[in-house]
This record gives structure tokens, sequence and C-alpha cells, in this order.
């Protein structure tokens, strides 16, 4: 057997041809959706530092998409908010139109059920079945927008729960949920899926509704077979292993998609990577090892969540999206069969090196070779700056702003 103890200290600055063949492959697959709140003004709830270059209404978003893609070749659609991106009354297709005259197309489809003031107490655990059946409602209304512009996901958060204890009923809030998910379930299309996301806390700091993986894989398979899980890599406890929660997830055929971010504390939305991006890998590698297991690549929505305050709105996406091709190659490079005997003969060293091997190995070459292939900028952030798209951007939108008489207030109150 191949002795990997010398792996612990080699960082390999090459790649064999097997391994550049394996992490084209991989980098041939992978797709990631930007969204389109990242590319506009926001912030902390302590207050918002604005950039001129932000994007004002949704063609500004989509074009931004639309660069971002144009650049690193894997971002072909985007994530929407229903409220924040689609007027009263607009036609959805219209927006759809926009997308594809910018080169992306409309992604998963985000139903807000926080900022009304209805929502209080609420949206599917509110205890008042009228505001209940408006939060239903508004899903349902978000479901014809899917269908309307092509998109197959519905990505439902809730900010629901309570802040004391006693405030309201644990199990009658968990039982409004599973009416209110098997009625929107029953409104989706053939080919739609439904993600539930989680969250241990923020907004409400006693008990959240859909707390952790398990509710929301228990309240997921009570809603029906096209509802699954969706992971936001910033909605956990620090001391919780997310590579297990995934593995578990995979092993159910429950799955259904990842918000990606990184962080330090808690729902920190920092740029994927910037933080623990060994984490990351951990999580692509029991993606591949399941697809290798199984014969099959699972079908996972892989999409960024993240606002930036400090960071230039565009560049931090080109970040996250090059740093998550660059760990995917990576994790596609895990000697399965070398780790399955570790595994077998409880060999700990060497199953922990087999992986440290792969992380540590560089991918730049393979990186590179695919984006000639592609015909995409062998830097996308260095031709994104060449570019001049932000000074344009930033010049063109300060004007509107001025002609449109908006103001930017950075105050949280």
């Amino acid at each position: 057997p191949r002795d990997h103890t010398h792996l612990l200290i080699v960082h390999l600055s090459t790649m064999t041809p097997a391994q550049l063949r394996r992490a084209r492959a991989a980098l041939e697959t992978f797709r990631i959706e930007t969204p389109s709140w990242g590319f506009a003004d926001t912030g902390t709830r302590f207050g918002k530092f604005f950039q001129d270059a932000a994007a004002i209404d949704m063609n500004d978003k989509l074009a931004d998409a639309g660069h971002v893609h144009a650049l690193t070749g894997c971002c072909p659609t985007v994530a929407v908010h229903v409220l924040w991106d689609f007027k009263l009354g607009e036609d959805p297709k219209a927006v759809a139109r926009l997308a594809r005259k910018h080169g992306v197309k409309i992604g998963a489809i985000n139903p807000n059920l926080f900022q009304d003031q209805c929502y209080k107490w609420g949206s599917f655990g509110n205890n008042d079945p009228v505001v209940r059946a408006a939060a239903l409602q508004h899903c349902v209304d978000s479901v014809a927008i899917g269908k309307a512009v092509g998109s197959d996901c519905l990505s439902l958060w809730f900010a629901d729960g309570t802040n004391y204890p006693g405030q309201g009923s644990i199990r009658a809030r968990k039982q409004c949920f599973e009416e209110s998910l098997r009625a929107l379930h029953a409104k989706l299309g053939p080919k739609q899926t439904m993600l539930v996301e989680y969250k241990p806390f923020e907004p409400a700091f006693y008990a959240t509704d859909i707390a952790d993986w398990g509710m929301a894989l228990l309240l997921a398979k009570k809603a029906g077979p096209r509802a699954k899980v969706l992971v936001d890599t910033g909605h956990h406890y620090n001391a919780q292993n997310i590579e297990q929660i995934v593995a578990w997830l995979l092993d159910e055929d429950m799955l259904g998609g990842f918000h990606f971010n990184d962080r330090r504390y808690a729902d920190d939305d920092l740029t994927l990577g910037s933080i623990d991006p060994y984490q990351v890998f951990r999580i692509f590698h029991e993606i591949h090892f399941f697809a290798a297991d199984r014969g099959r690549r699972p079908k996972i929505a892989y999409m960024i969540d993240q606002c930036h305050n400090e960071k230039p709105k565009i560049e931090a996406t080109i970040q996250t999206v090059v740093m998550a091709q660059e760990l995917y190659a990576k994790a596609a490079l895990v000697d399965h069969d070398a780790l399955r005997r570790a595994q077998a003969s409880n060999n700990v060293v060497d199953a922990e090196l087999i992986l440290k091997h792969a992380f540590f190995t560089d991918v730049a070459p393979a990186l590179a070779a695919w984006r000639k292939a592609n015909q995409l900028p062998a830097d996308p952030l260095a031709e994104h700056r060449r570019s001049g798209y932000v000074r344009a951007a930033a010049a063109d939108r300060k004007r509107r702003r001025k002609e449109l008489g908006l103001t930017q207030g950075g105050s949280f109150a």
C-alpha cells in the first residue's frame, strides 16, 4: 500500500496528468448561482456603507451578474427575491427576457416572508390564520413567477420564531408549518423543487421555528417528495460539523441546495473561503465521495448568499466564485480507492492525509486549462479590474441616483 506520511509536509506544486483530467472534468460540471441582492447596497443591522457602483434596479443587478458570468463561465443563473426584484403587476417574463439580454437566466425564486409588518409574529408559524393564508398566497404567487420565468427552484427561509419562554406553543407552530408547507408543495409544477432552509437563531433568539437540519428534514419530508433541505453554511453553531450534516442529507436523498458564504461567528455572510476554506473543501469532498459510491452526481443547487458592506460587490462575488471552483476541483482529487482502504483498516493517519493531499494540491493548472478551453480570462478578478466596468457603472449609477432623487441614508434608524 502507498505510504501517505510524506504528504504531511509536501505541498504539491504540479498536478499529474490524471489529476488534471479529474479536476477539469469536475470544473465542467460545476455551476454556482449568484444572488441579485449581492449586487445592491446592503449592510448590517447597524447601517450601510454605500458604493457608487452598487446596483439600483433589476437591470443593474442582472448586468452585474452577466458580467460575473462572462468572466467566470460558471454562473449562468441569478437568484431573485420576489419583493425586491419584481415590481407589482410586472410580467415576470419581462424580467426573464432582461436576464437573457445580459447573458444569464433567472434561478431560484425567494419569497419574502419577513419584511411586511404582518409578519411580526411570524408567517407560516403565525397563530393568526389570516396571516398564514397571506404568507401562503405570497409563496403560491412565487411558484407562479417561477413557472413563468422557467425556474425549477423555490427557496424558502423563514424568520419565524419566539424570543421568550412561553411566548408561543412550539408544537402548535410546528403544526402550522406542516400544514402550510404541504399546501404549498401541492402548488409546485412537476419540475419544481421546494428548498427548506434552517437557521439556529436571528431574528428569533429563544426558539427559531426551523432551527436546524433535522427540523428542516422532517418538515420537507412531510411536505412532499419535491421538498428538500437547503444548507446555508453560515446557519450553524461554530461547533457543528457541516460536512456530516451534508453526508446524512445526501444519504437520505434530501440535500437540495446550498447557500454558500463564510463566517467567523454566526451568519456573517463573508466571502467563501475567507475564514475556513478547508471546511468548504470537506463539504465538497462528501459530495464527490457520494457520487463515486453511487455512480451518479446528486442534483444540488449551488448558490451564493452574501452581503458585502465593505468589499466591492462584484469583486467579492468573483472572489467567492473562483474560490468555489478551486475548492470543488481540489475535492475531486481525493483518492477514493485509497480512502476506502484506509477507512476499512482503521488507518486514521492515512485517511486524514489523503484528504490533506488533495486540499494542498495546486489546481491552478486545471483552472487555467479549463478557462482557456472555454475562452475565459485566465484571471477573472484581474480582468474585471482591467475592464473598467465598475468605473463606468459607478459614473452611470451615481448620475441616475441624482436624476431620480434617490437619497442614501447609512443609519440603522
